[in-house]
């Protein structure tokens, strides 16, 4: 968990960053900002940290898997290394963010980047970079008493509850390539997933978080797509083994492959079929799991969502399976309809 209670704001730079490919320019400050007023340091902290709420950490990586070539990374160790050169630096990760915008749909915008003293994670107090583009304004109406009357002007802004892309850089881990965490709020679509990809250039961090996300990310993945495919299985089987992997994640401090696979697939060629996936899956997205790891809470909570126990019937009727999948019944009437039974001891 990251804890911004006691953090401190040290330094600020802001530059606009036009899209290159649509002739827009690069705006280059030439000082840092002014924050010695405390409220404008407090609105700034609450602008730029309250939306990092997931504990998902990466690594810096480079396109030969080295690093120490990523310009972030760099421009990062000047900084933590040398106070002095934050501007500087700032400077450089703007032209660099200038240079990666090149796909059309990137909007322009306001890119800040600050240094933090004293955030908090796993209990350790650290310096932090943090990275944050602003790209929509929004308007905003200011009221204002002069003499005896008022006075209603307008103007565009930054709405400070909504950070459209961050990231915070940890002082910590260096030899992996730093921790970094991240938000990416607006350009979903695939040609414009340059903040992570392109511009940061992250992977994931080999952390108990990364593996139980991953895990239950293959789990969910194979039964709702390859385990028809190898297998006559109905709906409710379907949705049983689904309720069977995240019971597990949410009754279990540590996971181990071999008892979550035999609690979980209980037929042999089932399992067996599993493991090839697992392994193809794994082999084709490069990842890497353990095979023993302490569970993350915070990571089954986040992959709950989306292991639906939802039997969906035409437009009429939605069942929720929670559990027993003995206390259901498929059958098909001699007209033809098709229903389900459904046993239970008591209405609540």
């Amino acid at each position: 968990m990251i804890d911004y209670t006691n953090c401190n704001i040290k330094q600020v730079s802001v530059h606009n960053i036009g899209n290159k490919t649509n002739g827009e320019g690069l705006h280059l400050s030439r000082t840092m900002l002014d924050i010695s007023d405390t409220r404008l340091r407090e609105l700034l902290i609450k602008f730029f940290l309250k939306s990092f709420k997931d504990v998902e950490f990466y690594n810096f990586s480079f396109s030969n898997d080295d690093f120490k070539l990523n310009p972030i990374f760099n421009f990062a160790s000047n900084i933590f290394y040398d106070s002095n050169s934050f501007h500087l630096n700032s400077v450089n990760i703007a032209k660099h963010l200038f240079e990666t915008s090149i796909h059309p749909n990137i909007k322009s915008g306001d890119l800040f980047i600050t240094k933090f003293s004293d955030i908090q994670i796993d209990e350790e107090l650290l310096e932090v970079i943090g990275i944050f583009k602003s790209e929509n304004r929004q308007p905003f109406l200011k009221l204002n008493s002069e003499t005896e009357d008022f006075v209603l002007k307008y103007d565009d802004g930054i709405n400070i509850d909504k950070l459209d892309k961050g990231c915070l850089i940890f002082n910590i881990s260096k030899t992996d390539g730093f921790k970094v965490c991240i938000v990416d709020k607006s350009n979903k679509s695939f040609e414009a997933q340059y903040w992570k990809d392109i511009f940061l250039q992250l992977q994931s961090c080999n952390d108990n978080f990364h593996n139980t996300k991953e895990l239950l990310n293959i789990t969910k993945s194979y039964i709702s797509k390859q385990v028809s495919e190898d297998f006559d299985i109905s709906k409710t089987d379907k949705i049983d083994l689904l309720n069977r992997s995240l019971v597990y994640f949410e009754n279990h401090d540590s996971y181990n492959r071999e008892e979550f696979e035999t609690k979980v697939f209980q037929n042999k060629n089932m399992l067996e079929s599993f493991q090839n996936y697992n392994n193809a899956y794994k082999t084709k997205n490069k990842i890497y799991i353990d095979d023993d790891f302490e569970i993350s809470s915070q990571a089954v909570r986040k992959q709950a969502r989306a292991f639906k126990s939802v039997l969906k019937l035409d437009k009429n009727f939605h069942i929720y399976i929670h559990g027993n999948k003995d206390l259901i019944e498929q059958g098909v009437e001699s007209d033809g309809r098709k229903y389900y039974k459904i046993y239970y001891d008591k209405e609540q």
